[in-house]
């Protein structure tokens, strides 16, 4: 029996697997103490299963609790020690402007006071050696002020980055050493450990956010461990990191700027089993919750990765304008696009909605929970999509009068329209927001989406997906079970991972051969005890080694950014600077049409992923339409296709066979979200369960 467990913004997520089956639920997520509402979700799935909590044998959790609290800045109190005369790169960041043209620029507020920023006359060069010697009287003295002008107030965490810690750290190690001894009680990161890469404003950034979040998330990780435990569970917990792997508890509080991104990771390797499944290598990733969207790109049956993101962008999701943090993550786009995301009327009277979301608390005004403003959801319940009778959250009954006067009084006072229309503005805008995602997305990434295959998932993703493909021109979408948990279920497919990035200069040119051999080993090390400590006596299972992936990070000099070059078996033996340029210069070609003739070619960071085995899946075969399903329960919907109200079929979607057809306008409805099938739209039930939509044209059964 495992479980995993997925805390959103608006909704907590529970799903248990067994030899029996799976089953899963859903409530509202507990802000003042996560825990509460994790252990309510596994009581009922528990209850649910007719099982004893004793026979649990893994539970897997990921959680937005990090990057709420990066947004939210509900962190600790933390101070930041730095090399002397780089005590403002936080604040300075960097040369680029995300508005390049706005005279009134404000750039995002850094997390570490400047107050709080501290210096040390110490310096590291670019090659490791040091410039400027490590002063122990300097540190003890610097150690006494933080511990002994903080009484009242005192520092909960401290942040260690000096320049070029990524090559050498002993100097960080050696404040830590000292740091300790003057406040023991206090949580310390270096970055030589967190974000050992080159780009300064990118690794101090990182190393402030993880020594923020040390003590809140390491006091909730043990919490929940503790409770888990007392209420009968004696199996061990796990985190899914922000790459898409799982770590143990011990690593999640040591390193959780590492779970910034560990809910929406779910979402990427639950679409990635199922591209597997069904032998699909271009898909698109769609996970729409109560609170945002996420929008990733899965090629090769695999998500795409990246070593740096950002979280926390303050000006309408621009890239540039948020916080950098350079750790392994799974590459997506996340806007705030979800049930809960409110509706407002701006100063040229045009409808926005999001970011703002209305959470759990206190939740769209269907809910009944004291919000007031018009969400979402709401607009989906005016337009007959939802219904309060197959709306399948735990202990909420969705009220339609309370969204329509939500409605009518928030958006449609403000323009002269009537409930009816403000919830169709709503959708369209909403629906546009997340289509235009979508292609930025696939434009930075060279992609034609066209051609793709949509995975929809998260309790809004079913009810957007149809929509989202007209405007995407995307033809198919599968809509898997148990699509309004995708997330959750992705925890249980996740494998052991862990992958190690580390900065490290080598010119093409002046090619040290061992010296790479020697840097891929290391990491190799790294990587591999952290998966082993994570899986500790759960190692003996896996009878094959690990997986273990290689990349060397390239670019042309003289150029700011650089791309992933995949290092195989075969070239790992033999990393000569011909293979490697061979390479590069493929990648390239891939990523922008053509190579760069005459510029030298440079390595700046090396990366290796190792993970346990992925276990065999069993290939589904595509099912065609055999029969029409023929349903006489009906209810209104609006159809965006038509431009009207419908009598739009509904139909249970437990009740359906494999080879069932259903015909558009419908609604299939589950316990825990609603697909939503436009005219010229039909779904075709596959042998796994998924519905497979596509337009009518396609096929006839």
């Amino acid at each position: 029996m495992r479980i995993g467990a997925d805390i959103g913004g608006t909704f907590t997520d529970i799903v248990l697997e067994d030899s029996h089956g799976m089953s899963s639920t859903k409530v509202l997520t507990t802000y003042d103490a996560p825990e509460r509402g994790v252990l309510e979700g596994v009581r009922q799935v528990v209850e649910e299963a007719g099982a004893d909590l004793a026979d649990l044998a893994t539970f897997i959790h990921g959680t937005t609790l990090a990057t709420n609290a990066l947004i939210n800045r509900t962190g600790a109190r933390t101070a930041f020690v730095t090399t002397s005369g780089f005590r403002d790169v936080v604040e300075m960041r960097t040369e680029s402007r995300f508005e390049q043209y706005d005279l009134n620029l404000v750039l995002p507020t850094p997390l570490i006071e400047r107050r709080d920023r501290h210096v040390l006359a110490e310096r590291i060069g670019a090659d490791g050696t040091v410039l400027l010697p490590f002063d122990e009287a300097e540190a003890e003295a610097l150690a006494c002020h933080l511990a002994e002008g903080t009484r009242e107030d005192p520092y909960e965490s401290v942040a260690v980055g000096f320049m070029h810690a990524y090559r050498n750290g002993d100097h960080e190690r050696r404040l830590r050493e000292v740091l300790t001894r003057h406040l023991p009680d206090a949580s310390i990161s270096i970055s030589s450990e967190v974000a050992p890469q080159m780009r300064e404003f990118e690794r101090f950034n990182t190393v402030c956010a993880n020594a923020y979040l040390q003590p809140l998330m390491a006091g909730y990780l043990h919490r929940l461990e503790e409770q888990l435990h007392a209420a009968g569970a004696s199996c061990p917990v796990y985190l899914i990191h922000s790459g898409g792997g799982l770590m143990g508890v011990e690593s999640a509080a040591r390193f959780p700027v590492r779970l910034v991104e560990s809910g929406p990771a779910g979402g990427a390797i639950f679409a990635a089993d199922l591209a597997d499944r069904h032998g699909l290598d271009a898909v698109l990733s769609y996970d729409m919750g109560g609170t945002t969207a996420k929008i990733c790109l899965i090629e090769g049956r695999a998500p795409r990765t990246a070593k740096t993101f950002e979280v926390a962008r303050t000006h309408r999701f621009t890239k540039g304008s948020g916080m950098p943090i350079a750790i392994p993550v799974i590459e997506m786009i996340e806007i705030g696009a979800g049930g809960g995301s409110i509706a407002i009327v701006d100063a040229l009277d045009q409808i926005r909605v999001g970011p703002l979301s209305a959470g759990s608390e206190p939740g769209p005004a269907s809910y009944q929970l004291g919000g007031t403003n018009p969400t979402v959801t709401d607009a989906n319940l005016v337009l007959g999509r939802l219904s309060p009778d197959t709306f399948g959250a735990s202990g909420i009954d969705l009220s339609p009068e309370a969204a329509d006067t939500a409605l009518a009084d928030g958006v449609g006072t403000h323009l002269g329209l009537d409930a009816t229309e403000a919830a169709l503005g709503v959708t369209e805008v909403v629906d546009e927001n997340m289509a235009n995602a979508a292609r930025v997305h696939a434009v930075e990434s060279g992609k034609d989406v066209s051609s793709f295959t949509m995975i929809a998932f998260g309790g809004g993703a079913p009810l957007h997906a149809s929509r989202l493909c007209d405007k995407l021109e995307i033809e198919a979408i599968l809509v898997p079970p148990g699509a309004g948990v995708g997330s959750a279920i992705g925890f249980l497919r996740a494998p052991f991972a862990y992958e190690a990035v580390r900065s490290h200069y080598s010119p093409m040119d002046d090619f040290d051969h061992e010296e790479a051999k020697r840097l891929l080993d290391g990491l190799e090390d790294e990587a591999g005890s952290f998966v082993l400590q994570a899986l500790g006596e759960q190692s003996s299972q896996y009878d094959e080694p690990l997986e273990v992936e290689r990349w060397a990070y390239m670019r042309y000099a003289g150029q700011g950014w650089e791309i992933p070059v995949a290092l195989d078996e075969g070239l790992f033996d033999d990393l000569g600077p011909e293979n490697l340029s061979k390479r590069f210069e493929t990648a390239y070609r891939e990523f922008f049409g053509r190579p760069i003739e005459g510029l030298a070619i440079e390595a700046v960071s090396w990366a290796v992923k190792v993970a346990t085995p992925r276990p065999e899946v069993e290939r589904i075969e595509q099912v065609a339409a055999q029969r029409e399903v023929d349903t006489t329960r009906t209810r209104p919907i609006h159809d965006t296709t038509t431009g009207a109200f419908v009598e739009a079929a509904v139909v249970e979607r437990d009740d359906l066979r494999v080879g069932d057809c259903v015909v558009g306008p419908a609604a299939i409805v589950e316990p825990q979200t609603t697909t939503w099938l436009s005219a010229g739209r039909q779904a075709v039930l596959q042998s796994d369960g998924c519905l497979r939509i596509t337009s009518c044209e396609e096929a006839s059964p």
